[in-house]
């Protein structure tokens, strides 16, 4: 079966069926994901974070995209993959935009491009778009611009900010890209801009009224129990686990359990071993 294409992903949306996301960064994941049977597959510059160990997205490259990205697309055989355009990568200009995209999709098995950004990116999107290569808008809480929020804020929560969402939605659908993540705003907000936008819309952090929802593969899995955003379900609690496991491990090793007799190798023909030396 190939991969969901961007007219399957829009087709859902006039079919009235949720489209599921998830967002990982490396081959294993992926396979775990593809199996599952996810629609779409985004490499984020959440990898920042969720990877690298970093604060936020900010220090992301391009390379680190496409590293990752080549990871998970090597093995994807149903999902969309997408990938995320790092900060600064695309906000110079549309030229940049394109040069940036043009090397994810040349040197990836990625299938389109993300980048944040409503009003302000539209002339991007559109430049890329132009080009043939496919555009995922993101808009709301935009986490490239957490200095400008001061924080992981929500967005759109009094009238003259809902209206701002709303705007940089449309625009980002007129520039032409064929998706739109919302990450961070009011319910009724997301509902007015998926019952407007004529391409599906994604939703973290926004309400179940969005033509579909993406949460990252750690956070769902419930890997770092310290970190628990609200819009953040755990369908699992992989840290106590994955510790439990590793605990294990150490305990059976330090006790020389562990490797057993299964787990060892003989010779075909046990005889005692030449000396090679004195």
């Amino acid at each position: 079966m190939p991969r969901f294409s961007v007219l399957d992903l829009q087709q859902k949306k006039a079919d009235n069926q949720r489209i599921v996301m998830i967002t990982c960064y490396d081959a294993t994941m992926a396979r775990l994901v593809d199996k599952a049977g996810i629609d779409m597959v985004l490499v984020g510059d959440s990898l920042g974070m969720v990877v690298q160990g970093l604060h936020d997205t900010l220090p992301v490259t391009l390379d680190d995209v496409i590293y990752h990205t080549r990871a998970v697309g090597r093995v994807l055989q149903t999902a969309h993959l997408v990938a995320d355009l790092p900060f600064m990568t695309y906000q110079t200009s549309p030229e940049q935009a394109l040069t940036s995209s043009g090397r994810v999709i040349k040197e990836t098995n990625a299938q389109s491009v993300k980048l944040e950004g409503g009003e302000r990116s539209a002339a991007a999107v559109q430049k890329i778009v132009e080009a043939g290569i496919p555009v995922v808008g993101h808009v709301g809480l935009t986490p490239q611009s957490v200095h400008t929020m001061g924080g992981f804020k929500v967005q759109g929560r009094d009238d003259e900010s809902a209206r701002r969402v709303v705007n940089d939605a449309l625009a980002i659908e007129q520039a032409g890209a064929f998706c739109l993540v919302l990450e961070g705003v009011p319910v009724d907000v997301a509902s007015e801009i998926t019952t407007r936008l004529s391409i599906p819309t994604i939703g973290i952090g926004a309400g179940v009224d969005c033509d579909g929802q993406v949460l990252v593969c750690t956070d769902l899995l419930g890997m770092n129990l310290s970190f628990q955003p609200k819009f953040v379900k755990r369908y699992a609690r992989l840290e106590e686990t994955i510790t439990d496991a590793f605990k294990a491990y150490a305990d059976e090793v330090r006790q020389g359990v562990f490797p057993a007799v299964e787990h060892s190798f003989t010779r075909k023909t046990p005889r005692a071993i030449p000396k090679i030396y004195g």
